[in-house]
């Protein structure tokens, strides 16, 4: 693995980075980073310095809102959203 997966890796195969992915894959559309914090029970400024680097991995896109940023998976991000999901109700 290089650097730069190994960091990805380490992002993702936490707790609250993966309840996020899966928390946007069952969101019914575009949803609010305040929304994500709450429903996986963290603080906003966490989930925002998460989704920064799911951002740049290009797993999700924002969507500014006004003073709001909507957040929606990207195709990548949607398919591996489903495998953790799937990985998560295999154990």
């Amino acid at each position: 693995m290089d650097e730069k997966q190994q960091h990805i890796f380490n992002v993702f195969f936490r707790e609250k980075p993966a309840m996020m992915l899966i928390g946007l894959k069952k969101a019914p559309g575009e949803i609010y980073a305040s929304s994500l914090a709450k429903q996986i029970d963290c603080t906003y400024s966490h989930v925002v310095k998460i989704l920064q680097e799911i951002e740049r991995a290009e797993l999700i896109k924002f969507k500014k809102q006004g003073r709001l940023k909507l957040l929606t998976l990207t195709k990548k991000g949607l398919e591996v959203a489903e495998h953790m999901d799937t990985i998560t109700r295999l154990l």
